[in-house]
């Protein structure tokens, strides 16, 4: 087996291990790092202050620059297919390097420099997933017909992305200009969405190692998100926990897709075998 095949051999069985996941739940223990006035008891603030006054907001005037890349991009696979897909996978690696420096690293008064470094760790874990795809180009984005059911992923993706939220009122505003200003081309839980919906359409031809990295943390992120939002505080964040819906859902079906996939393999493999 070539080298590079035995090591996406490897990564997609051991991130199906129970260690695995058991590793990822662990990393929430990680602190938040704060260059001063660091307390533990003051840990849940850090983080709150971290994301909510990062470095992503100085971004807002190339917002749209990554509103249309993204979409020229899906634009692209669409007509080139196959010839642009190691260039897709490279460009998603890159986003989620930004989104790691971007939403997650923040200078206050309160606590001078900030990180989260929790979403530092996954953040980077999926792209470096993403930029092995690069790599090994296992995605195979042949056109093909598709059930419907993957059709309704996309338009939860296309909601994500659109992103229909009011920065006045904090409830919906379906302003189509969204689609170029609202600047979710640079947040994970606005594209995370459109990445996995892109996977799960061409599903099971993909990298289910990376469908799985990207789902499970996607997950994550996505309770992280919905269950305050939706449970704790409705009166005020219901809207914005609408929005992180997406999220959660296509991440929880990215993994239950990239784990059941062995399972049909070898059932599909037994009924050729019977078949002959």
């Amino acid at each position: 087996m070539p080298p590079i095949e035995h090591i996406q051999s490897i990564l997609e069985t051991r991130t199906r291990k129970w260690w695995f996941f058991t590793l990822l739940i662990l990393l929430q223990l990680v602190p938040p790092y704060a260059s001063k006035g660091f307390d533990f008891a003051k840990w849940g603030d850090i983080i709150h202050r971290t994301l909510g006054e990062s470095l992503y907001s100085s971004w807002e005037p190339v917002f749209p620059m990554f509103q249309i890349i993204p979409i020229a991009l899906i634009v692209l696979l669409i007509l080139l297919k196959n010839r642009v897909a190691r260039i897709f996978a490279i460009y998603a690696a890159i986003s989620y390097v930004l989104f790691t420096v971007l939403q997650n690293i923040a200078v206050t008064q309160t606590y001078g420099v900030s990180v989260v470094s929790i979403n530092i760790l996954m953040f980077l874990l999926v792209a470096g997933s993403w930029f092995w795809e690069g790599v090994v180009g296992r995605n195979d984005f042949s056109q093909r017909s598709q059930p419907f059911w993957k059709y309704l992923v996309i338009s939860a993706a296309v909601f994500a992305f659109w992103c229909p939220f009011s920065k006045t009122t904090g409830g919906p505003d379906f302003d189509p200009m969204y689609l170029l200003t609202s600047g979710s081309g640079l947040a994970f839980c606005t594209m995370t969405p459109v990445y996995l919906a892109v996977l799960i359409f061409f599903y099971p031809q993909v990298n289910l190692a990376t469908l799985r990295v990207t789902g499970v943390i996607g997950t994550i992120v996505g309770l992280y998100n919905v269950i305050p939002k939706l449970l704790l505080r409705v009166s005020s964040t219901w809207w914005d926990g609408i929005l992180h819906l997406p999220l959660l859902a296509l991440s929880i079906l990215g993994v239950v897709l990239s784990m059941r996939s062995k399972r049909d393999e070898r059932h599909n493999q037994s009924m050729n075998t019977d078949t002959q």
